[in-house]
């Protein structure tokens, strides 16, 4: 099988039509401050995560589905998803009159879950990993009649998503390397399949966490490789595999595939919140994670990276920017031990404000053998401009009376 046979420009370009008043042509935002950083001429941020259902995802499953058979849609649905593609099944169903039906893993947000299930799919929790949904999924369908709606590899589904390539271009003229967040290759098939027709020395890259880092190995081997396992904070890219359709695309029109870490991905959230006001999911701050990283040479290029989703539950968001600020030696946890509890915790905010950093949590410590019996322990969350900002917040409170630092997350 070659990438033609799965899909080309033109089915691309006749797809569009067919989403025009479905889907929203998402911003195209760009960044200063990505640019500075990656050492870019510029950078463009697709910024799929304001896309109906929170991610690109709509485009594919409306596309696929849009095209059933009368007794398809009349029988119905299903498929399996780790959130998003979940999601966007479920608002197509909803807009063409389709019953539909979800199987997600256990690792699935809540968020996610509550979402599909208020565009009306019936959801089925299933499994630890996506694959273990997956199985489960075709099993049902089988048994019961429905028509399995593939997250990734299904022609339609490739095509619709190449619609956000078609805007790339079109908000963004020339870019040199396109970022895209890999994890069963649909979205970057067919944005690749889009770019390369106009432009074939555009440079597309995926990228992929390192805990589930199996497209290079695959296009490396010009084999699909599937890995035993992943781990990653990225639920939403966390897939073992790509699969024949997706292969083969990608071993054409992909020019490489790069890993980052889940710190990086947590830093690449923070930076996305803090500068370009934007809430993304560590599966859509992918691209921006291999920007910030270095993991892609971009310098004095035109680059886009594509946000492909915003779909994470506040408590978790809180989560990612806290370590990514820790990253970025903008926060430090510390442990003080303080005279006169609790008056001294007045004292300690005090001078906290006083060095104008901020006091994020602050939270009466279990005792340990080694704490001072006449002391109360106090665990606090400092955050702050940056390493030397915070050494000097916290030696002004080693120097306060009634407060002692006893220990840092901070490197001394």
């Amino acid at each position: 099988m070659n990438a033609d046979d799965v899909v080309t420009a033109a089915d691309v370009r006749a797809d569009r039509d067919r989403l025009g008043d479905v889907v929203h042509r998402t911003p195209l935002d760009t960044s200063t401050t990505l640019a500075e950083r990656s050492g870019a001429a510029a950078v463009g941020l697709k910024l799929e995560n304001v896309q109906r259902t929170g991610s690109f995802k709509i485009r594919g499953a409306y596309n696929r589905m849009a095209q059933l058979a009368p007794d398809e849609r009349e029988r119905g649905v299903i498929t399996a998803s780790a959130g998003n593609h979940a999601q966007g099944v479920a608002l197509a169903g909803d807009l063409l009159g389709v019953e539909t039906t979800v199987v997600v893993p256990e690792v699935t947000p809540a968020a996610k879950v509550e979402a599909t299930r208020g565009y009306g799919a019936e959801v089925v929790v299933e499994g630890d990993i996506y694959e273990r949904s997956y199985e489960h999924a075709l099993e049902l369908a089988e048994r019961e009649g429905l028509t399995f709606v593939h997250p990734f590899d299904d022609a339609a589904v490739i095509a619709g998503q190449g619609t956000v390539g078609l805007e790339i271009v079109e908000a963004f003229p020339d870019p040199d390397t396109v970022l895209v967040s890999v994890g069963g290759g649909g979205l970057i098939s067919g944005i690749a399949t889009a770019l390369k027709a106009r432009d074939p020395d555009v440079r597309v890259v995926g990228v992929q966490p390192e805990g589930a880092a199996h497209a290079k190995p695959s296009l490396e081997a010009r084999e699909i490789r599937e890995l035993p396992g992943v781990d990653t904070v990225a639920e939403g890219i966390a897939d073992t595999r790509l699969l024949e359709k997706t292969f083969a695309v990608m071993s054409e029109r992909v020019d490489d595939v790069v890993a980052v870490s889940d710190r990086e991905l947590a830093v690449a959230v923070t930076v996305l919140a803090e500068r370009a006001k934007t809430v993304a999911e560590a599966a859509g701050a992918a691209p921006v994670a291999a920007l910030l990283s270095g993991a892609v040479d971009v310098r004095g290029e035109r680059v886009a990276a594509v946000v492909s989703g915003g779909n994470v539950n506040l408590s978790e968001h809180a989560e990612l920017t806290r370590t990514g600020l820790h990253e970025l030696d903008r926060y430090a946890e510390a442990r003080l031990a303080l005279d006169g509890w609790p008056t001294a915790l007045g004292r300690v905010a005090e001078v906290v404000e006083a060095r104008g950093a901020e006091l994020d949590a602050a939270e009466r410590a279990r005792r340990t053998a080694g704490d001072d019996p006449n002391r109360t322990p106090l665990s606090v969350g400092i955050e702050g401009a940056g390493a030397e900002h915070l050494r000097e917040v916290l030696a002004a409170l080693d120097a306060r009376d009634g407060v002692a630092v006893v220990s840092s997350t901070l490197a001394r």
